[in-house]
């Protein structure tokens, strides 16, 4: 569901620093906006951050959409028996 264009985007940093330079950790949930554009943020995955780009493709996406939460599974392959 899309938020409401009346409230504008959402953009809650990490930490209680409001400056948006290259240290700062920003949310998941947070919307990507034109002051981003060629900035690198971290972006918290759940366990621990994760450094982003931000292109101008990225516009009007979530950090979220760029960031993995989980671990990629691969089935680990059985030894042939003598």
């Amino acid at each position: 569901m899309k938020r409401a264009k009346w409230k504008g985007v959402y953009i809650k940093p990490k930490n209680s620093e409001n400056t948006f330079d290259n240290s700062v950790e920003i949310s998941r949930s947070s919307s990507i906006i034109p002051k981003f554009i060629g900035q690198t943020l971290n972006v918290h995955t759940g366990k621990n951050f994760k450094e982003i780009v931000v292109t101008k493709e990225m516009l009007g996406h979530k950090f979220g959409e760029f960031v993995k939460t989980r671990v990629e599974f691969a089935f680990k392959k059985k030894k042939k028996k003598k």
